[in-house]
């Protein structure tokens, strides 16, 4: 039959297929190295060799990693060549420079009276009557070689520098290539290169004047992806040329909390007028697609956003290619708000740790925690590397993920196929906030660095509302001398008792387990040392429920241990067996050394 196998199936990938499923985080014809076949120049210069080998001499490194992202690993090989040749260049060059050491000129004397020493020779070469220990020997280019590492697959988003792998190889910088968020790191020094791109200026000034053709009193802030950072100051200078008098250019800064992420905003002089600028009052033109977290950002805090893509593929009039920000970024505000709505009735929440190197991971777990303990939640902290929905699926039990990252990579895209909702700290801020109090003005932000801001507001409300109770209860002074008494009372029933149902806003229907750790757990103990599990007859005649019928841990329920118990379905290999099934008859086996064993009890040799 022709369907019939001919040969075995393979069951491994293939190594020339083994990053085919990975979808490359810079789009496709960006990374302008990969398009054609470029000449040595023109990769020196793309990934900035000379400039980057003086850095790394400048602060005297000896041991490099090389963090590339997935779309440039195939020009690895060729970066930590020409790196090596440059640092070995430049290594030539200072020794030349430096003063002559006695050492030289003992060696160039040695030289002149007949000795056995050549050039390049090392002080060694000496005349005997002179003591070998008195003889400071200089260290060579050799001793000076740097060592240079590839990371070649990141732990987290390719975005953040990755200094986990490199403290693997005992890095002392790392030199971090692509696009970056530029988040703080904790520990090891950067080298940032952006890679330098070609841009088709005269068709980014078009596009620019046909977007804003009918007022050049236009207020425009124009910027770029970090990668095309190096054209804005020209196209700015031929903008200003056409007569766009209001026109702001910006320049790098590592700053993600700016008014515009990792970004100053300078005027025609290049003076910083970030402080003064109302970024309300104006436009932006983006050269390159942004990322979706600054298109959120931007789209949040500006006028308007027009993107003019690089693609080189992209065809059309300026005009056509230009693309206008409003619709786009008001449905992806409308869904972002709606996966927040999703965790607002959750009652369990994972912390999805995506950073062992943003310098303030850990106090923003920290707060993230206290802040769904606040909300009467339970939160497990889970850290898995790189996200995909196959990782958290085996995490069934959990509600809704909240993802501590960078500003980038805390932002997980709607279409990801993630069988729960994710979301970021800022998002899960408005989520616990109550629905009273949650008011959404359209901002956004996808970081940790407001965590604090946000737990402060949080904790000032929930402080309030604990006076306003303290102060009405402080009023019935019978229910004061029942609780000094041990007696149950209404006083000692959790918040939850007395507070509203809570509704799913989506689908309408009661959630009866949004704030799992508000359930009152009592151990029926009271100050006359009766263990009976009857309450105050002001409480009403109410029977507690044992223990036993609920999983805690250190008396208090565990919504996770819970589930474990009441609704996991499979038990572990083996559980779907048929119980009623006899063993098989259990035979003695093989036994001996390989050259020749023994089956059971006879002699026999096999």
């Amino acid at each position: 039959m022709a369907g019939n196998l001919t040969a075995a199936p393979a069951l491994s990938t293939p190594a020339e297929q083994i990053l085919g499923h990975i979808k490359p985080e810079v789009p496709e014809g960006q990374d302008e190295s990969q398009t054609r076949v470029r000449s040595n120049e023109e990769l020196r210069n793309i990934y900035e060799i000379e400039r980057t080998a003086r850095e790394i001499r400048a602060g005297k490194r000896r041991r490099i990693a090389l963090q590339f992202p997935d779309s440039m690993l195939r020009d690895a090989p060729w970066v930590v060549e020409a790196l090596k040749s440059e640092l070995k260049v430049q290594r030539r060059a200072s020794v030349s420079q430096e003063p002559e050491s006695p050492a030289g000129h003992l060696e160039k004397t040695t030289a002149q009276s007949g000795g056995a020493s050549e050039s390049g020779a090392t002080a060694n070469a000496t005349t005997p009557s002179t003591p070998q220990d008195q003889i400071p020997v200089p260290t060579t280019s050799d001793a000076l070689e740097e060592r240079i590492y590839v990371l070649a697959d990141t732990s987290y988003s390719s975005c953040c520098v990755d200094e986990i792998a490199a403290e693997h190889a005992e890095a002392d910088v790392v030199v971090h290539y692509g696009r970056s968020c530029l988040s703080p790191t904790s520990r090891l020094p950067v080298i940032y290169v952006f890679t330098k791109h070609q841009l088709d200026e005269e068709a980014a000034v078009a596009a620019f004047e046909q977007t804003f053709s009918c007022d050049t009193a236009r207020r425009v802030v124009l910027m770029a992806d970090v990668t095309f950072q190096d054209h804005v100051p020209s196209l700015a200078t031929a903008i200003r040329e056409r007569g766009y008098t209001n026109l702001l250019s910006t320049r790098i800064s590592r700053n993600p909390l700016g008014k515009i992420p990792n970004r100053l905003i300078i005027d025609q002089n290049g003076t910083d007028v970030t402080s003064d600028t109302d970024l309300h009052d104006y436009s932006v033109f983006h050269i390159s697609s942004p990322p979706t977290a600054l298109f959120l950002a931007l789209s949040s805090r500006v006028k308007d956003l027009h993107i003019f893509p690089t693609h080189p593929h992209s065809s059309g009039s300026p005009a056509s290619l230009t693309i206008s920000s409003a619709d786009t970024a008001r449905r992806l505000l409308g869904r972002r708000y709606a996966r927040l709505l999703s965790l607002a009735t959750a009652g369990i929440i994972g912390i999805l740790v995506n950073t062992l190197s943003v310098t303030n991971y850990l106090s923003t777990v920290d707060s993230i925690r206290r802040q769904i303990a606040a909300a009467g939640k339970k939160s497990y902290t889970v850290v898995v590397g790189k996200l995909n929905p196959a990782k958290l699926a085996n995490f069934a039990e959990i509600d809704g993920w909240v993802v501590v990252g960078c500003w980038e990579s805390s932002l997980v895209e709607d279409d990801a196929g993630f069988y729960q909702p994710v979301i970021t700290p800022f998002e899960l801020s408005i989520a616990l906030a109550g629905d009273e109090a949650r008011i959404w003005d359209g901002t956004w932000w996808g970081g940790i660095e407001a965590v604090k801001e946000a737990e402060a507001a949080t904790s000032e409300h929930d402080a309030n509302s604990r006076r306003e109770k303290d102060l009405s209860r402080s009023e019935d002074a019978s229910e004061q001398q029942q609780k000094q008494d041990g007696a149950q009372s209404w006083e000692q029933l959790d918040d939850d008792e007395s507070e509203p149902p809570e509704f799913d806003l989506r689908t309408g229907k009661l959630v009866s387990r949004s704030r799992p750790m508000r359930t009152p757990v009592h151990n029926g103990s009271t100050s006359g040392g009766n263990n009976s599990a009857e309450t105050s007859t002001q409480a009403g005649a109410l029977s507690l429920r044992p223990k036993s019928d609920l999983a805690t841990v250190n008396g208090v329920v565990s919504p996770g241990a819970e589930f474990l118990r009441s609704q996991r379905t499979w038990q572990g290999l083996g559980s779907d067996f048929d119980g009623s099934e006899r063993s098989a008859v259990i035979e003695e086996g093989r036994s001996g050394v390989a050259r020749g064993y023994t089956v059971g009890t006879t002699q026999e040799r096999r």
